[in-house]
């Protein structure tokens, strides 16, 4: 699915996505990131759902967002609570969604100014976003 284009190309939005990747401004990606508003996306050396660790959360922490949506794939899953309680303690939230409705979710809160940080599982080796 295309979404309308930013009008500010000075932040990170999600222009796309698909089952098998997303576009961020654009750009095609094909594998897991960390995605802010005011940073270039970066890799997040996340395979599957099933591979998280409190160390990549950790990496998230080190951005001191307001919120964390992380996108869990093709359907909703919920992380452990000992996985983010790093972030928890911090008073950062984090919401699970299926990654599309994260995607969209990312763009709202970009939009309003939240400092929101979006940390995408993608399985390695899928293909372009259109």
């Amino acid at each position: 699915m295309k979404l309308h284009a930013s009008s500010t190309q000075q932040y990170q939005t999600v222009t796309g996505y698909d089952e098998n990747g997303v576009e961020i401004n654009a750009q095609p990606y094909n594998y897991s990131l960390i995605v802010m508003p005011e940073t270039p996306p970066r890799a997040w050396e996340v395979g599957s759902f099933e591979e998280l660790t409190e160390a990549h959360f950790a990496q998230i922490l080190a951005d001191a967002p307001d919120v964390v949506i992380l996108g869990t794939g093709e359907r909703q899953r919920f992380v452990h609570p000992k996985l983010t309680a790093a972030l928890t303690m911090r008073r950062i939230g984090v919401e699970c969604m299926d990654s599309q409705a994260a995607c969209r979710t990312y763009n709202i809160l970009m939009g309003e100014g939240r400092k929101v940080t979006l940390a995408l599982i993608l399985a390695p080796g899928a293909g372009s976003a259109t």
